[in-house]
């Protein structure tokens, strides 16, 4: 059963480590509440596949080609404003936490912490209309 079958929460990954993307994929695919709608490899496809998938989620690196994480978020924040936006990152320096904070994520996570944070995060949205 496909994610556009099933009721759920739709989420967009955006990461440039497309192994790091396949893994979270399945991890999220694996959730029954959960389902990948689409995957970006830098922070301009993050906004178009936003626009035109319209997902419940966004699972953001922070550090991306042609478009930044935390530039993406500010922008995906502005035109999506109910949109859950989690930025990932494997730096851990509180100022890039704090910049992407301030551009309207929702949460930071390390990577290191990725699978107990993320799928806890995520299964709390619910999706408007």
């Amino acid at each position: 059963m496909s994610v556009g079958e099933r009721q759920g929460i739709r989420v967009l990954l955006a990461d440039d480590d497309r192994t790091f993307l396949e893994a979270l994929r399945e991890l999220i695919d694996r959730q029954p509440e959960l389902g990948v709608v689409g995957i970006a490899e830098n922070g301009l496809e993050a906004i178009e596949q936003a626009d035109d998938l319209d997902p419940d989620a966004v699972v953001i690196d922070l550090h991306m080609p042609l478009v930044d994480g935390v530039t993406a978020v500010a922008r995906l924040r502005h035109d999506h404003p109910s949109l859950c936006l989690i930025a990932l990152t494997g730096d851990e320096a509180p100022k890039l936490h704090d910049a992407v904070k301030d551009a309207g994520a929702d949460g930071v996570l390390l990577k290191s912490e990725l699978v107990e944070g993320l799928v806890e995060r995520l299964a709390s949205v619910r999706p408007t209309g």
